[in-house]
């Protein structure tokens, strides 16, 4: 089931971003990650339209929103390849006429997820504080 995240679930998103980003940003130093773990915590995630995927039980992956840029899609490494990530996807498409997403060039998770839905590369840069290549994608919706 997808619905809006509850603020009181802050923490289980915190730890589904860190055991995701491990797995998709082994190559991001661990001071940065630090400084994002905060962030998101306290500025980014309360001030997103954030989206969650629920299993019976539990949170398993989750999708927020600033605009139509995807700030963040991260779903729980023992969840992933199940569609939880395309059905986030679909379910924020519906709101869009285009998505915008940044991923890491060296993302070997995230940046061919992306290409898989549809997103094209159109513009590139080199992100300050972790000097890696960073893709702005976007994909038009039908």
């Amino acid at each position: 089931m997808i619905r809006k995240y509850k603020e009181k679930e802050i923490p289980t998103l915190i730890k589904i971003w860190e055991q995701a980003s491990a797995l998709a940003h082994p190559f991001l130093d661990s001071a940065f990650t630090q400084m994002v773990k905060k962030v998101m915590a306290e500025t980014y995630l309360p001030n997103s339209n954030t989206w969650v995927y629920e299993e019976p039980t539990k949170v398993v992956g989750f999708i927020s929103m600033i605009e139509n840029e995807i700030g963040g899609l991260f779903v729980n490494p023992n969840y992933h390849s199940k569609g939880i990530g395309t059905a986030l996807v679909n379910h924020i498409n519906q709101f869009h006429q285009s998505l915008e997403v940044e991923v890491f060039n060296e993302n070997k998770i995230g940046k061919p997820f992306y290409e898989k839905h549809g997103f094209k590369t159109f513009k590139e840069y080199i992100q300050e504080g972790t000097n890696q290549k960073v893709l702005r994608m976007k994909k038009i919706i039908k």
